[in-house]
C-alpha cells in the first residue's frame, strides 16, 4: 500500500477539533484549548456537534461521523485534532467515507480510543497519522514542555526526525537485544485488540508494534497480550515496544494476582525480536508523539528510536 503523507502545519493554518469519542467533561477546557492554539498563531475551527452528549458518547453516531467527514472534506482545515479519547470511535469504524480521507490526507490526532479510528484510516488509505496530544486533555491547564515540543516539531517539520531524545521522567528499558527497522503501528492496547478479526486490524508483517495501556489489571492486560498470541501478531513483527502502562495493578491486596512485570515476561521473553518497555508513550504527561505508518530504526540494545524519514510532507 502506498503510504499517505500530510502536508506540514504552517502558522496561521486552520485546525479542525471533533469529539470522535466521548465528550470532555468540563466543555470549557475546549474554550481553553483553542485559546492556547489561538495563541500560538493558528486559526480554530470547532465541530457543529462538539459539546453534545449522548451517555458516554460525545453525540450520536452520525453527529459525530458528520464532523469527522465535515473537517475531512473542508478544503481549508489542515490538520484535525480529537479533543479527547473515552468511547464510542469504534462505532464509526464501518459508517466512515475513507475515499473522502485518502483523497484528503490531512494531519489527523489522538490516541486512546482514537486508536480504532488510526487503525482503520492506516489499513484502508494508508495515511499516515498521529498518536498525539488531545486539547481536552494535554492542551490545558499546565502543559508538558517535552510533549509540546516534540508534537509541533513532529507535524510541522519536512525534514528528517532522527533519533529522539528522551524526557528525564521515562527512559527505556531493554527487553530483547537487537536492531529492527520497520513502519510502527500499534496504539492502546485495549482498543487493538478490540480490533482483530476485523477488516479494520492492521497488517503487522514486518512491522514494529507499539502498545500502551491504562487502569487494566494484570489479569486484564494478560487476556489481550494472548489475544495478540493466538492471532500471530508477535510472529510477524520486526520488533515491540511497550509504552507506558498506567495503573495497570491489582488494587485489591487480598486478591491472588501475577504483577505486570510477570504477565508481560510470560508472553514476550519467549519472543526473538528487538523489544524495549517504558517507552515514553501512552496517558503520560511527558510522551513522544508516534507518527503510525512511519519507518523507524530500533535498537533495543542501546534502548534508541529513531525516525527515519519526516512524518509529514
Amino acid at each position: 500500500m502506498k503510504i499517505l503523507k500530510p502536508s506540514a502545519l504552517k502558522k496561521g493554518d486552520l485546525i479542525g477539533l471533533i469529539s470522535p469519542a466521548s465528550s470532555p467533561d468540563e466543555l470549557n477546557r475546549i474554550e481553553s484549548s483553542v485559546k492556547y492554539f489561538e495563541n500560538l498563531g493558528y486559526r480554530v475551527i470547532v465541530g457543529n456537534n462538539v459539546g453534545k452528549y449522548r451517555g458516554y458518547l460525545a453525540g450520536n453516531d452520525n453527529e459525530r461521523l458528520q464532523d469527522l467527514h465535515s473537517m475531512f472534506s473542508n478544503k481549508k482545515v489542515k490538520a484535525i485534532f480529537c479533543l479527547r479519547g473515552g468511547y464510542g470511535a469504534f462505532r464509526l469504524l464501518d459508517k466512515i467515507n475513507y475515499k473522502l480521507i485518502k483523497q484528503n490526507p490531512k494531519i489527523f490526532v489522538g490516541y486512546s480510543e482514537i486508536t480504532s479510528l488510526q487503525n482503520a484510516i492506516f489499513s484502508r488509505t494508508g495515511l499516515i497519522t498521529f498518536a498525539g496530544p488531545m486539547p481536552a486533555v494535554d492542551f490545558v491547564g499546565e502543559v508538558s514542555n517535552f510533549t509540546e515540543e516534540f508534537f509541533w516539531h513532529v507535524i510541522s517539520s519536512n525534514k528528517k526526525l532522527g533519533k529522539l531524545n528522551y524526557p528525564e521522567t521515562c527512559i527505556p528499558l531493554c527487553l530483547k537485544k537487537g536492531i529492527a527497522t520497520g513502519q510502527i503501528i500499534g496504539g492502546n492496547l485495549a482498543v487493538l485488540a478490540a480490533l482483530l478479526g476485523t477488516k479494520f486490524f492492521p497488517d503487522m508483517k514486518n512491522k514494529i508494534l507499539i502498545i500502551e495501556d491504562i487502569n487494566e489489571s494484570p489479569y486484564k492486560i494478560d487476556r489481550l497480550l494472548n489475544q495478540l498470541r493466538l492471532n500471530n501478531v508477535f510472529k510477524k513483527l520486526n520488533g515491540l515496544i511497550l509504552g507506558r502502562f498506567v495503573d495497570c495493578y491489582e488494587d485489591d491486596a487480598n486478591k491472588k494476582t501475577l504483577t505486570l512485570g510477570e504477565v508481560i515476561d510470560d508472553y514476550l521473553s519467549p519472543l526473538k525480536i528487538p523489544s524495549i518497555y517504558v517507552f515514553p508513550h501512552g496517558h503520560i504527561k511527558d510522551f513522544v508523539t508516534i507518527p503510525f505508518g512511519l519507518n523507524i530504526k530500533l535498537n533495543s540494545t542501546k534502548t534508541s528510536v529513531e525516525f527515519l524519514e519526516a512524518a509529514v510532507s
